[in-house]
Formats: structure tokens, C-alpha cells, sequence
């Protein structure tokens, strides 16, 4: 069993910057996020294969956001640059096999993201 503890979160204004961080309590593959707005499905953000090597992306935050980690430190991270009210959400880390994280092994709590106008 691995737990996931996401920080980072907070309040930012449009156009502005926070830098999400996910700590793994093992070893593990795939990593990413997730998010999920308020009245609407969670909804997959980012993930990062275990090299580093690969990413992928959602179309909504390609070029805004850039996903990255530390095996060293079993982390990875979120940048979020031009962020935008639509990044509201709780944003969950997530470990699993696959970069397009179809399988989802484990889940943080969640970390609120909240981008005023």
C-alpha cells in the first residue's frame, strides 16, 4: 500500500503561478494528477512515467502546466503557470501503470486550487 500527501495548494489570481508536490511513501511507476471542480466529474490533469522520460498531458493545460518528479525523494510536482479560474479544483495526486493513467492505483486526498478572476 502507498499513501499519496499532496501540498501546495491555495489561492492565486489569474495569471498567476503555484508549484503543486505529491510525497509517496514507496516505490512507485506512473505518477500524476487529477482534479476534480465543483459540480463536475474528476478529470485526469497530467502524469509522468517513472524515467521521467515521458509525458502526458491534457489538452486543456498543455503549454500552462508542466509535470515533473524526484525518485530520489519519491515526489512529483505540478507546475501551474497562467492559471486561469477554470483551474479551480481539488487536485489529487495519483500513482498507477499507465501514462494515460486508465488504471489508477492509488489517490492522495486532495489539494485545493482556487484561481480568482
Amino acid at each position: 500500500q502507498v499513501q499519496l500527501v499532496e501540498s501546495g495548494g491555495g489561492l492565486v489570481q489569474a495569471g498567476g503561478s503555484l508549484r503543486l508536490s505529491c510525497a509517496a511513501s514507496g516505490r512507485t511507476n506512473v505518477m500524476g494528477w487529477f482534479r476534480q471542480a465543483p459540480g463536475k466529474e474528476r478529470e485526469f490533469v497530467a502524469a509522468i512515467s517513472w524515467s521521467g522520460g515521458s509525458t502526458y498531458y491534457a489538452d486543456s493545460v498543455k503549454g500552462r502546466f508542466t509535470v515533473s518528479r524526484d525518485n530520489a525523494k519519491n515526489s512529483v510536482y505540478l507546475q501551474m503557470n497562467n492559471l486561469k479560474p477554470e483551474d479551480t479544483a481539488v487536485y489529487y495526486c495519483t500513482a498507477g501503470g499507465r501514462l494515460t493513467m486508465s488504471r489508477v492505483d492509488y489517490w492522495g486526498q486532495g489539494t485545493q486550487v482556487t484561481v480568482s478572476s
